[in-house]
Formats: C-alpha cells, sequence, structure tokens
C-alpha cells in the first residue's frame, strides 16, 4: 500500500495567553488520509476545524505532534519547502471565494498554475477545461462581480484543482450559499474528487453533505472521534 496522503499524529495545539488562561484546542489528534478517500471534518463552532485544517495545510504548526503528506515528514521543514508543498500537492478552498477581483474567472484558475511556473497557454487550457467540467464555459471572461455567489464558489473550487493537488482542504466551502446552490457546488466538488481520484477533507457543518463522503469524523474535546 503506498503512503497515506496526510497523516497526523498526536497533534496537539495550545495558545498561550498567559497561565492560567492557556488555551488547549488539540489533544492528541491522530488522523489519516489514504489516497482518493473524501472525508468530511464535523465538529461545534469553535471547536478547532479550522485551526486543524491550517495545521495539515502547513499554515500553522502544532504545538507538538508530526505531519506527514505523501509519507514526508513537514512538521519541521522550512518556510520554502513548506511553501513547494502547498503550491505543488495541495488546494484550499474556503467559505468565501476569495477571487480576485480584478481578474476574469480563467484568469483566476491560472493564478495557481503560473506561480508553479506552468506555460501560460497550458495554464489558460487547463483552466477552460475545468471550468467547462463545472458548467462555467460561457462565463469564462466575467469578472467575480459578474457571477453568482454559486458560480463564485464554482470558480474557486476550480481554482483549488488547478494543479492537480493530491490533497484537497476545504473549509465550509458551500457554507456562504443557499441551500440549493450550496448542494449544487458540493456535488461538483465530489464529482471532480472522484474522477481525479483526490483525497479531500472537508469540514462542513451540514450533515446531510458529509452523509455524501466516504468517511466522517468528528472533533470533540479536543480529540478526533
Amino acid at each position: 500500500m503506498s503512503d497515506p496522503v496526510l497523516k497526523l499524529t498526536a497533534i496537539s495545539k495550545t495558545y498561550n495567553t498567559g497561565k492560567p488562561n492557556e488555551i488547549r484546542v488539540f489533544d492528541g489528534v491522530d488522523l489519516t488520509l489514504q489516497r482518493g478517500e473524501l472525508v468530511a471534518l464535523v465538529a461545534p463552532s469553535g471547536a478547532g476545524k479550522s485551526t486543524l485544517l491550517h495545521i495539515c495545510g502547513l499554515l500553522d504548526d502544532p504545538t507538538s505532534g508530526e505531519v506527514e503528506v505523501a509519507g514526508q515528514n513537514i512538521t519541521n521543514l522550512k518556510d520554502a519547502a513548506r511553501t513547494a508543498i502547498r503550491r505543488d500537492r495541495m488546494g484550499f478552498a474556503y467559505q468565501f471565494h476569495h477571487l480576485l477581483p480584478e481578474f476574469s474567472a480563467r484568469e483566476n484558475v491560472m493564478m495557481p498554475q503560473l506561480a508553479a511556473s506552468t506555460p501560460k497557454d497550458q495554464a489558460a487550457k487547463r483552466a477552460e477545461d475545468l471550468l467547462t467540467q463545472v458548467g462555467l464555459s460561457p462565463r469564462m471572461n466575467h469578472r467575480p462581480a459578474e457571477l453568482s455567489g454559486g458560480e463564485q464558489q464554482r470558480v474557486a473550487v476550480c481554482r483549488a484543482l488547478a494543479n492537480a493537488p493530491d490533497l484537497l482542504l476545504a473549509d465550509e466551502p458551500t457554507g456562504n450559499l443557499d441551500p440549493e446552490t450550496s448542494d449544487g457546488v458540493f456535488e461538483i466538488l465530489l464529482g471532480l474528487a472522484r474522477d481525479t481520484g483526490l483525497t479531500a477533507l472537508v469540514a462542513t457543518h451540514n450533515h446531510d453533505l458529509a452523509q455524501k463522503m466516504d468517511r466522517i469524523v468528528r472533533l470533540e474535546n479536543g480529540k478526533i472521534v
């Protein structure tokens, strides 16, 4: 069996606000995601879902414990190496799309590819292919302000997948949308993930959406259950 795409071992996270006000968010979190596995992360607000995703995405450091990506221990890597892993092996989708307002849908999806030194014509072709798959072929030249909320979030999903990552980390990716639009965008996200064999960890409050994934893990009292 190949190495897990993501493995967390004994992850703890503590914010020192000055004793006795130390805040312990996690205490011994263990989590393994195999290649192609789609996992929902469910927890109450304030339980630390976003913090855990940031640790998985090398955007934050655990207080203790180890993070492995595709068999590589990245806990103590320098910033340049961590940036390269995020760029080349990970995709990120958030509740708010964070599209660049001055650029078209196509250009927004091209941006991470250009950052990875993909030739411009190849980046444009990849962006067009992804946008076509999510039904946005007629809207490629529109800027975010000219798109609906659901369309903007579909562009954000395409951007997250632009560099063909091994791992998608999504934080309430449809939480800012109405229920009908949310369902549609989530189905698109899952369809693209399954088609490409992507591994995904998706934080969501929506239990109906979580049930559509391969596995549900819950964050309770600082541990994964």
